[in-house]
């Protein structure tokens, strides 16, 4: 008889069955009929969630009591395989989510800010490195946290490298409320890096960037560690902009190639990472099975992962997870075996990229749209922000040429900005932020406003960059000029050539806000102190192929300080966005101070002398007008004069 009963005896769970038409039947020993798919609707504490009948089987809810007896016609519905074997008295298909509206994404924190090239931080085979590694740090650490000089000993890595880590850990943390992520800059080596974050971020070291596309399908067909030809080293001689421009933009990796890439990397190394956060089962053998997840480890997998359009919005990961979700807050979880958990993530990663293929097939088969296209570089002066298809995302600032463009934080969609391939060109991003990218830009001046975790700077020529950050990472960069208030030591990585850093040299009215909001610290101002790493970036092959031996980067010059001015930042909008910034909240080194107080001196003697020069009115108006031919000529020749032009027009 094709049908499946029933019977439940529960102590605080409702447990209805449902129909296809969603009509509950209410009785407590019920008789299904034969459906194709079977549901079953749970309530506990008012919040419901659906579970297919074999999820339901799988789970262990405490203070139940459940019995089933299933058909042939209900057992005989078909199964997607997963891609690791399991125990037979496993569900072999869990509910890939509760919620199907979410998709699971990577968080591309990590693999955008959070990549050192640091050699001895990337392992060949990483969980045989890191699994003892965890095991010694855990026997030493009793609060299960470490600090540099333990870091910088297990390691084998400088101490500066070891507060390196720690800096960039807590710039790329899933969670607020981390107390490295919370302490001041003082407080870091106190606070220490939890233990598990350390492995997760140790472990994706050996991350591999995505490499220029050139099939149409390289989301599916890339290696995610690929590889470049011996015969590529020419690459390594172009200039940064040459480099990039010698793959034509639309064959760049996009944002959904990228997150395609990033699953795919998950997706291969989801074993190897959750072995590093299980722990064995007392009593059982040293296989697999006796591996189990509990929901406090589960947790860190924030690390890398998130579901939702906007991120997790505050909701913890393990509420994704029917193992874990609506579980009570009074009694701790049961833990979940790491093969449970292992099938569940490549079910939810796959119905992930099996969506990144859907929406990328009508592009590749259609004509190519805007968002795949470049920008029109117009030689008037745009205004218009392309942005993110979700919150999720950050906000894009691409192709702007000639132009001056203004944003504010009511402009921009989201904590984070993206500014590519703009030339010639000023742009004010006057917001808080979180994260900045300035990638592929020439002969351009970038002001952005606060960053509170990281700003990375790459592919540039003959960029002046002014920002107040927590963090900068400089890449692949040539004959560029940064400004810089920073509260750690600005990285400097790749091929680099003829940088220059000086201190901080501009305000807005809501600078000092912009600052206090994303936690960036006036009074510590690490401008001249660059970090230069090795030029070869093991997680870029285009860059630096194969083959290509290592040397120390170029770091940075200081700007001598006649040479530096203030830079000015118009008004705009004065009457409607009141700020208390009346000057440059960072303080200027004496040196550049004195510079300063000398030539205003000398300025205001000049003009002393043009006011009392023994010359009759006429000749005083011939020589005023000569003085404003010579700037109005500047203004043309420097290219300048399109600034008055867009800010008349803004």
């Amino acid at each position: 008889m094709n049908m499946i009963t029933i019977i439940f005896f529960l102590d605080n769970w409702i447990v209805t069955p449902m129909d296809p038409s969603h009509e509950p039947i209410t009785e407590s020993h019920a008789v299904f009929p034969p459906w194709t798919s079977t549901h079953l609707i749970l309530t506990h504490h008012s919040s419901p969630f659906f579970l297919s009948e074999s999820t339901f089987i799988s789970q262990r809810f405490a203070k139940t009591n459940l019995s089933l007896s299933l058909s042939s016609r209900a057992m005989s519905d078909p199964i997607e395989p997963t891609t690791s074997s399991s125990s037979s008295t496993r569900d072999p298909n869990p509910n890939p989510n509760p919620n199907p509206v979410s998709l699971i994404h990577p968080r591309r924190e990590p693999f955008e800010h959070g990549l050192l090239p640091i050699s001895k931080l990337i392992f060949t085979d990483p969980t045989q490195t890191l699994i003892p590694l965890k095991q010694t740090l855990l026997s030493n650490s009793p609060n299960l946290r470490v600090n540099s000089a333990v870091l910088s000993e297990s390691l084998q890595i400088s101490h500066d490298h070891a507060r390196l880590v720690l800096d960039t850990l807590a710039s790329v943390l899933h969670s607020d409320s981390d107390p490295l992520v919370r302490s001041k800059l003082a407080e870091i080596d106190s606070a220490g890096a939890d233990i598990h974050d350390l492995v997760l971020f140790l472990y994706i070291q050996s991350y591999k960037k995505l490499l220029p596309r050139t099939h149409k399908d390289s989301a599916s067909v890339a290696d995610v560690w690929p590889s470049t030809s011996a015969f590529d080293g020419y690459l390594s001689a172009l200039s940064p902009l040459q480099l990039v421009r010698s793959n034509s933009r639309r064959f760049m990796p996009s944002q959904t190639d990228e997150e395609a890439h990033q699953l795919s990397y998950l997706q291969k190394h989801l074993a190897n990472i959750l072995s590093l956060l299980a722990e064995p089962v007392e009593g059982e053998g040293e296989g697999e099975e006796s591996l189990v997840l509990t929901m406090e480890r589960f947790e860190h997998l924030g690390f890398l992962i998130q579901f939702g359009d906007k991120g997790s919005e505050g909701i913890p990961l393990s509420q994704y997870a029917p193992f874990f979700a609506n579980s009570d807050p009074d009694m701790p979880a049961v833990p979940v075996p790491a093969t449970q958990v292992h099938d569940w993530l490549l079910q939810n990663i796959a119905s992930a990229l099996e969506h990144i293929s859907e929406r990328a097939a009508p592009k590749e088969n259609g004509p190519p749209s805007a968002s795949d296209q470049d920008v029109a570089m117009a030689d008037a002066c745009p205004t218009s922000v392309k942005a993110s298809p979700s919150a999720r995302g950050p906000s894009f600032i691409e192709g702007i040429s000639k132009s001056s463009l203004v944003k504010q934080a009511s402009d921009l969609k989201g904590p984070s900005v993206k500014v590519l391939n703009c030339h010639d060109s000023v742009i004010y991003l006057l917001a808080p932020l979180r994260y900045a990218t300035i990638y592929g830009c020439s002969d351009a001046t970038i002001v952005v406003g606060a960053v509170g975790k990281a700003i990375r700077v790459e592919h540039c020529e003959r960029v002046h960059v002014i920002t107040a950050a927590k963090r900068i990472c400089i890449a692949n960069c040539r004959e560029c000029a940064f400004f810089l208030g920073v509260n750690q030591r600005p990285l400097i990585v790749g091929d680099n050539h003829k940088l220059q850093v000086a201190p901080y040299n501009t305000f807005y009215s809501q600078l000092e806000e912009h600052m206090n909001e994303v936690g960036v610290e006036a009074t510590i101002n690490r401008w001249d102190e660059p970090l230069a790493l090795g030029v070869v970036d093991p997680h870029d092959s285009l860059s630096h192929p194969a083959g290509v031996s290592d040397v120390q980067a170029e770091t940075a010059t200081r700007l001598e300080p006649d040479q530096l001015t203030n830079f000015l930042i118009p008004d705009w909008f004065g009457g409607e966005s009141s700020g208390s910034t009346k000057d440059n909240p960072f303080p200027l080194p004496d040196i550049y101070l004195a510079s300063q107080q000398r030539n205003q001196k000398n300025l205001g003697e000049v003009k002393q002398l043009l006011r009392e020069a023994p010359l009759e009115e006429n000749r005083k108006r011939e020589l005023s007008s000569a003085l404003h031919v010579y700037f109005k000529d500047w203004l043309y020749a420097s290219g300048n004069i399109r600034q008055l032009y867009c800010l008349q027009g803004d």
